[in-house]
């Protein structure tokens, strides 16, 4: 079966953002590649942009949470614009809210984690860095 790995474009804080997340899921990052890491002759870096992350990795479970901090060069990422959701299904309705209590410390919650009219236990938020979350715990899966 296919593995969903999420990759997310900061604005120059995704290693501030994934510190933020390596302290709600725990673990080490698989991987940092900096700008500067990969500067050459072919590929020049500019002095403000060269301890900026160029890749990112967190694994969390079997998948993997992945970003970059998007160059000046190529533009700003809208940290206001509706982007995607990343979808957490826990195990446990302690884990989910463990999770959701962590990653929206600070952000804003949209949907409170409580039980849904669908049967799961359910609450969407966008954290302080201003991705979407969703976090799931089915009881009928555990």
């Amino acid at each position: 079966m296919a593995t969903i790995n999420p990759h997310i474009n900061f604005n120059g804080n995704a290693e501030e953002a994934f510190n933020f997340y390596k302290s709600v899921f725990g673990g080490e990052f698989a991987k940092i590649v900096r700008f500067k890491d990969l500067a050459s002759a072919e590929f020049t870096v500019a002095k403000k942009e060269e301890n900026k992350i160029m890749h990112i990795a967190l694994p969390i479970g079997k998948s993997i949470l992945m970003a970059n901090d998007v160059p000046e060069i190529m533009g700003r990422t809208n940290e206001n614009e509706n982007r995607s959701k990343i979808v957490i299904s826990a195990e446990s309705k302690e884990e989910a809210n463990r999770l959701f209590s962590g990653l929206s410390s600070g952000g804003q919650v949209e949907m409170p984690i409580s039980d849904s009219p669908w049967g799961t236990y359910f609450g969407m938020f966008r954290d302080r860095y201003g991705i979407e979350w969703m976090v799931d715990f089915d009881p009928a899966n555990s």
